[in-house]
């Protein structure tokens, strides 16, 4: 198992799919950074499904065990199934969707071979939902979307960002809308990810704001080493916090991310990545992808969380690398 310079194992790959999505979420995609003019990758910078399982297959001996599918959103990618069917099915698979297409591909992403899903849903009413992600949409396609997903057998997550001014309502409201179910909520700090998002750390609910929203909530033990989320029981219902700037988790972070564009990036809050296309694209052996990966892992020291402010930097965009 490779390991990096603070002794964290590469365990979790994060896929991105495509730099495309149909929402324009303000904390990711702001639509005045992200309009008619942006210029989107072009079909041939983007790696295909054959390359991208390529190198999936060459982490395995590195010790990877779980990929996550992400984008901008993923479900735009076309024939997102066939690649789900080419992935190792040992591997724990998963996707972060926005749920507004989820209803229509439920079924053929459990039969796929996808076992989880995580859906982004800020807001169960109608105004606020449409104000986070800057949209026509309303919660109810993505409240159908989820009960597809479930229906079809996948694991569901909700994932909520909370930021202060927009959205502090959401709290109990995601929460109130699934109890007596099996969806796990999850609510996030608003992050300083990417350039565009307007971050101000006054807009941040940290994660112990929330929990005293909320009458009695039971401490959980971690389900395994490099869990983002702080869980808790709210009666019988599952909620956890992911704090990534109230209590930076660092220490235990073992996800690397691949670009649409076949680039690998050692945290969310890169700078830039290390280009594996060019290294694909000249009929590199697996084993010589797998070299080149441990050689960029090993020399790995990212920590930004944890440093935050004490040196700035230009940051890659989420939507182009994935949450």
């Amino acid at each position: 198992m490779v390991r990096d310079m603070r002794n964290r194992p590469l365990r979790d790959l994060r896929i991105s799919l495509t730099d495309r999505c149909n929402m324009r979420c303000r904390y990711c995609m702001p639509r005045e950074h992200f309009d008619t003019n942006h210029e989107f990758l072009a079909k041939k910078e983007i790696l295909s499904y054959e390359e991208l399982a390529t190198v999936v297959e060459s982490l395995i001996p590195l010790g990877l065990s779980k990929v996550r599918l992400t984008g901008g959103e993923p479900l735009l990618r076309k024939d997102i199934c066939k690649f789900i069917k080419m992935l190792p099915q040992e591997l724990d698979l998963a996707m972060t969707t926005n749920g507004i297409l989820l209803e229509k591909f439920s079924q053929d992403l459990a039969n796929s071979g996808l076992d989880r899903v995580t859906v982004s849903l800020d807001a169960i009413d109608v105004e606020t939902f449409q104000a986070m992600g800057d949209t026509d949409e309303v919660p109810e396609t993505v409240l159908r979307g989820i009960e597809a997903a479930r229906k079809a057998g996948l694991e569901v997550k909700v994932n909520t960002v909370i930021r202060a001014g927009y959205n502090e309502h959401s709290v109990k409201m995601v929460a109130d809308r699934f109890i007596g179910s099996d969806v796990i909520v999850r609510y996030i700090e608003f992050m300083d990810v990417g350039q565009t998002n307007s971050w101000n750390l006054d807009e941040v609910i940290t994660g112990e704001m929330m929990q005293q929203m909320f009458d009695e909530l039971k401490p959980l033990k971690a389900n395994h080493t490099g869990e983002v989320a702080n869980r808790f029981l709210r009666g019988s219902q599952e909620i956890g916090f992911i704090e990534s700037v109230s209590k930076p988790f660092c220490g235990e972070c073992n996800r690397a991310r691949i670009s649409a564009d076949g680039a690998l990036y050692t945290c969310l809050f890169a700078s830039s990545g290390s280009d594996l296309k060019a290294l694909i694209r000249m009929d590199a052996t697996k084993e010589q992808i797998a070299d080149a990966v441990r050689s960029i892992w090993t020399k790995r020291d990212d920590a930004y969380s944890q440093n935050r402010g004490s040196a700035e930097h230009k940051k890659v965009e989420m939507s182009f690398i994935g949450g």
